[in-house]
C-alpha cells in the first residue's frame, strides 16, 4: 500500500487537517507529511490509517483511481468478470494465471494493475463508474451494455490478448524464468511476468486518433520486454539450457500467432523441437573441445612437427 494514498483517504474520510490525524495516531505532524511524500510505513500504522479511511481491506491506490470506494467496488466487479469471460473463452490449452490467481484482496491487484496499463495507454479512467454497466454486474450477465462501452470492450479485449500472450509465456518462457539454475531473482527477466499486461495491450490494433498516446506506449512497452527477453536468451544460452522456441517472438508475433503456436505445442506438436540457437550452441562446444582435445593428440602422436593445416581444402569451390 502507499502511504501517501493511505494518508490521503484517512484525511478525507475523517476531514481533520494533518495535525490532528498526527494526534489521534501519536506521531508527529512531520511523520504525517513524510508519510504523504510516500515515506515507508508501518503495517501496524497502515492499517490503523485504512480503518481511519474505512477502506474495508481494498486497496488504497485503488479506491484513489476509482474515485471513491463505493465505485472501486464496482470496478473490481466488473473487471472479475471480463477476466472469467476472458478466461472461459481462451484456446491456448494454458490458464491464464493474471486473470484466475488474483493477488491482491478482492482482485484489486488485477484492478490496479488493469488501470495502471490504461493509465500508460492514455486511457482516461470515467468518473463515476458508468451508469450504463451497473446493470451488468448486478445481473452477472453478459449485457450489450459492456460491449457498447468503450472502456469496458478495452478492457476484455486487453484480457483476450492476455490469454494469448501468457499461454506462449507458459509454453515456452516461465520455466526458464524460474529455473533455480539460472538464478534470474533481481534481474531484467524476473520483471517479464508483470509486464505480460502491457505486452498483451500493446498488440490490440487501436484506434490511436481516439488514444493519442497508445504509440508511444507500444513502443515504450515492445522496447522494455525486448530487452528483458535478450537477457532471457543470453543467461538461458551461456547455461546450455534448451529454448523450445523463438522467445523473442513474445514481443513481435500478434497475440494471436502466440495463442496458436500455445495451442499447437499444448497438444504435443513440436514438443521435441529444439530452436536453431541450440543447434549452434551444440556446434560452438563441439569445436571448443576438438580446439582443446586435438593439439593433444597431435602431441601425443608425435606428430607437432609434421602436422599442418591446408586450410585451402576448408574453402567451398
Amino acid at each position: 500500500m502507499k502511504s501517501s494514498s493511505l494518508v490521503e483517504l484517512a484525511l478525507s474520510a475523517q476531514g481533520c487537517t494533518q495535525k490532528e490525524l498526527a494526534l489521534h495516531l501519536r506521531v508527529s505532524p512531520a511523520q504525517i507529511s513524510k508519510w504523504k511524500k510516500g515515506e515507508h510505513i508501518s503495517f501496524e500504522m497502515s492499517k490503523k490509517l485504512s480503518e481511519l479511511a474505512g477502506l474495508d481491506d481494498l486497496d488504497p491506490d485503488v479506491v484513489l483511481l476509482a474515485g471513491s470506494k463505493e465505485d472501486a467496488k464496482k470496478w473490481v466487479q466488473l473487471i472479475r468478470y471480463l477476466a472469467d469471460l476472458s478466461e472461459d473463452g481462451a484456446e491456448t490449452g494454458y490458464n491464464t494465471a493474471p486473470l484466475i490467481e488474483d493477488l491482491g484482496d478482492d482482485n484489486c491487484y488485477l484492478f490496479w494493475n488493469t488501470f495502471r496499463v490504461l493509465q500508460e495507454m492514455g486511457v482516461t479512467i470515467p468518473r463515476p463508474f458508468p451508469k450504463e454497466l451497473e446493470a451488468c454486474i448486478a445481473d452477472d450477465d453478459e449485457d450489450e451494455a459492456i460491449w457498447d462501452n468503450e472502456i469496458a470492450s478495452l478492457i476484455y479485449d486487453m484480457f483476450k490478448s492476455l490469454t494469448n500472450v501468457y499461454g506462449f509465456y507458459a509454453a515456452f518462457v516461465s520455466d526458464l524464468v524460474y529455473d533455480e539454475e539460472l538464478d534470474l531473482i533481481d534481474t531484467p527477466a524476473w520483471e517479464l511476468d508483470s509486464e505480460l499486461l502491457s505486452l498483451a495491450a500493446s498488440k490490440l490494433d487501436l484506434d490511436e486518433s481516439k488514444i493519442p498516446g497508445f504509440s508511444r506506449f507500444k513502443n515504450k512497452v515492445k522496447s522494455e520486454v525486448a530487452k528483458m527477453v535478450t537477457y532471457l536468451k543470453e543467461r538461458a544460452f551461456r547455461a546450455g539450457i534448451p529454448l523450445r522456441a523463438e522467445l523473442m517472438d513474445l514481443v513481435f508475433d500478434s497475440h494471436d500467432e502466440l495463442g496458436r503456436t500455445a495451442e499447437a505445442y499444448s497438444l504435443g506438436f513440436d514438443q521435441n523441437r529444439l530452436h536453431p540457437d541450440i543447434y549452434m550452441n551444440e556446434l560452438l562446444i563441439g569445436m571448443r573441445v576438438i580446439h582443446q582435445v586435438l593439439p593433444a593428440l597431435i602431441k601425443k602422436l608425435g606428430m607437432e612437427d609434421e602436422f599442418e593445416l591446408d586450410t585451402s581444402e576448408l574453402r567451398l569451390g
